[in-house]
């Protein structure tokens, strides 16, 4: 018999309202304020704000878990609950409700301007959610909420009754549990020896995350992709991105100071550390910067060792951010009828660096930015076009093995047995 007081809700055609926003301030000490439907301040999520700010989190990460706990609260308010009423039925609600859902579809700004509230719909010819895209074999992003995507908010909203029950501001019970196998027993209990210690705290409503391979681009596929390109400030920052591994938004903090070509270096900010580090970069790379150079100074761009590698390419002048250099990269993945991605050519560098027998692995580390070597170390077996690659081949050496002629018999007098133990052959 099911419990009355925490009944299975039926989420068939539940729809969470788009209520509610999480906005940017501004303001070093509130980067960002998570707003109700009225307008006015959370409380609860301020708190909990200013703890990861005193606990030295980016703004990133902020911003981050703010879109989280939005999340979860819009859940709450459609329920009518308050947060601190929430129980564990509310956190297995919500966990089955983000396993069947559809993602919300964003209008883009000029419908908005527009006044056109529904998003536009699928171009013809585009292929469907979760369908391996035929030039690189990654599979096009999904309508529903990815693994990833839940097991991150599990973590989020977890930590955030947590910290309001150590500091007596919220529920004792945690409307999300850990899982049962580890609320009880001693820690680390019949753990490998052979395998490292893990300090995840694992939840109860938490998803499975399968390991995923790193995928890298091509070398026949990323010359494709570089011919695809328009302007010589796309094709220095591709340069740039597969000969230093850094990562997408580390090298848009570049400036013109940063970038040493007698020497062969560029410096950009570690993203979680905040460090400044020196990486190298290919000779072809600097001529591109160097001409993706003279296009914007010639246009009238700004000049100055403090001033950005990376402009846009009409006025009004303003940085590159990532969000526009994603776009670029996205035109031109069109063109080729891929689905790369901005990540895959720090793992395209990595695999490169990896594979050289003259680079030693520690090194490679050092460029990634790897606090762990095991991380590096992923990047050793063969990712997956690799594999294919040796497999078509071993299936083409056994084809032509089939077709080789039989071997002539031995002459008159020879022993066929002894001869087939003599030189390996099996009868």
């Amino acid at each position: 018999m099911l419990d009355p007081l925490h009944p299975v809700r039926d989420l068939t055609g539940f729809v969470v309202p788009d209520i509610g926003r999480l906005v940017e301030t501004g303001d070093p000490s509130e980067p960002y304020r998570l707003l109700d439907p009225s307008g006015d301040l959370v409380a609860p999520v301020a708190l909990y704000f200013a703890d990861l700010l005193a606990a030295s989190r980016k703004n990133s990460t902020i911003r981050s878990y703010g879109m989280d706990l939005l999340r979860w609260f819009r859940f709450l308010w459609a329920l009518g609950i308050a947060w601190d009423r929430a129980t564990q039925a509310e956190a297995r609600d919500f966990s089955r409700w983000m396993a069947v859902a559809d993602k919300p579809v964003r209008v883009h700004w000029r419908r908005k301007r527009q006044g056109v509230t529904e998003p536009s719909p699928r171009p013809k010819g585009r292929p469907q959610p979760g369908t391996p895209n035929p030039v690189t074999g990654k599979p096009t992003p999904d309508d529903k909420y990815a693994l990833t995507t839940r097991a991150h908010f599990e973590t989020v909203v977890r930590g955030f009754y947590d910290f309001h029950r150590d500091f007596g501001t919220g529920p004792i019970l945690n409307p999300f549990p850990l899982a049962r196998s580890r609320r009880a027993g001693r820690a680390n209990a019949h753990h490998n020896p052979m395998d490292p210690f893990s300090n995840e705290r694992q939840g109860r409503y938490r998803p499975t995350v399968p390991k995923r391979i790193p995928r890298r681009i091509p070398d026949e596929k990323f010359n494709e992709l570089f011919a695809a390109l328009k302007y010589n400030r796309d094709r220095a920052l591709l340069a740039h991105w597969v000969s230093t591994g850094a990562r997408a938004d580390e090298l848009l903090t570049s400036k013109e100071k940063d970038a040493l070509p007698g020497q062969q270096l560029i410096g950009v900010i570690r993203k979680g550390t905040d460090d400044y580090q020196q990486l190298p970069a290919s000779p072809d790379a600097f001529v591109w910067l160097r001409l993706a150079q003279e296009d914007a100074w010639r246009k009238g761009a700004p000049r100055g060792r403090n001033q950005t590698l990376w402009w846009t390419l009409r006025r009004p002048w303003r940085p590159l951010s990532y969000h526009a250099a994603r776009a670029m990269f996205n035109r031109a993945n069109e063109l080729l009828g891929s689905n790369w991605t901005l990540h895959d050519l720090r793992h395209t560098a990595a695999y490169r660096m990896a594979r050289d027998p003259q680079v030693r692995l520690t090194n490679v580390q050092w460029v990634l930015g790897h606090a762990h070597l095991s991380t590096t170390e992923i990047y050793l077996p063969p990712d997956r076009d690799e594999m294919i690659q040796d497999l078509v081949a071993h299936h083409a050496r056994q084809a032509r093995k089939r077709e080789e002629p039989a071997p002539p018999p031995p002459a008159p007098g020879y022993n066929s047995d002894s001869l087939n133990v003599l030189f390996g052959v099996r009868p």
